[in-house]
């Protein structure tokens, strides 16, 4: 096996996966409450090399991507709208997908639905401590949501936000429309105890464009360099065989 040829190969994959990621980081930027997924490479051995013993020194690696959300708050900005909410801490707000199965996001942009629900762009139900929480329709009278989560509907308190925080956060997984899901078994909400709500705000994407658009342009030299060894190497093997059989 040519490792060198093998290897290129592999480290070019690599790169063109950060590629995918960097591409995800740049649309997701603009999105309120958006996380950066964050790359980091290892290795992994992947055999030993042509002619050499088969010893623990003679294997060769190849890069391996590991993905990670990376977690930082963004900057919070203030909003027209009183069903805007931001969160001051590590806390995520708990939403309810169709299936019955529960979320958590950062993304604070809602809206009160046809039913009175309070609910998220996607129309996702966002959740109290007892349940969705639902204000009346017909109420008029000012929305207010204090620091603790609680909501109020003029004077008429209409539940209290459930805001949950993580031991681990990292061992969320992402979905799109910048939610989280909990499928860990080893991960357990718990009641937020760090964490306020700010209404009538916004928090911005952790997303650097300007950071992401640099990372894009050292990534594609990378991958361009790993090119350049894979074609030497090809034409290397071609001039090896092109010898071997003109051997006159």
């Amino acid at each position: 096996m040519n490792v060198s040829l093998y290897q290129a190969a592999a480290a070019m994959n690599a790169h063109a996966r950060v590629q995918e990621l960097i591409t995800q980081n740049l649309a997701m930027s603009a999105v309120p409450g958006a996380r950066r997924l964050e790359t980091s490479f290892s290795t992994v051995a992947a055999g030993f090399a042509s002619g050499a013993p088969q010893a623990p020194g003679n294997r060769f690696h190849i890069p391996r991507v590991s993905v990670g959300t990376n977690f930082s708050p963004g900057e919070i900005t203030a909003s027209e709208s009183p069903t805007d909410l931001a969160i001051d801490g590590p806390a995520f707000f708990e939403v309810q997908l169709p299936d019955g199965t529960l979320a958590y996001t950062r993304r604070g942009q809602f809206h009160v639905d046809a039913q009175g629900y309070l609910v998220t762009q996607h129309g996702y139900r966002v959740m109290g401590l007892n349940g969705p929480i639902q204000l009346d329709p017909a109420n008029r009278e000012t929305l207010s949501i204090t620091p603790e989560g609680q909501v109020f509907q003029g004077q008429e308190a209409r539940g209290q936000l459930r805001l949950v925080e993580f031991d681990d956060p990292h061992r969320l997984r992402p979905l799109p429309a910048g939610l989280f899901l909990a499928d860990d078994p080893a991960l357990v909400a718990q009641p937020a105890r760090q964490s306020r709500v700010i209404q009538g705000a916004r928090e911005s994407s952790n997303i650097s464009p300007l950071n992401e658009m640099a990372s894009l342009i050292t990534t594609l030299r990378l991958f361009e360099a790993n090119q350049r060894v894979l074609q030497a190497q090809d034409e290397r093997m071609g001039r090896v065989i092109a010898e071997l059989g003109n051997p006159g």
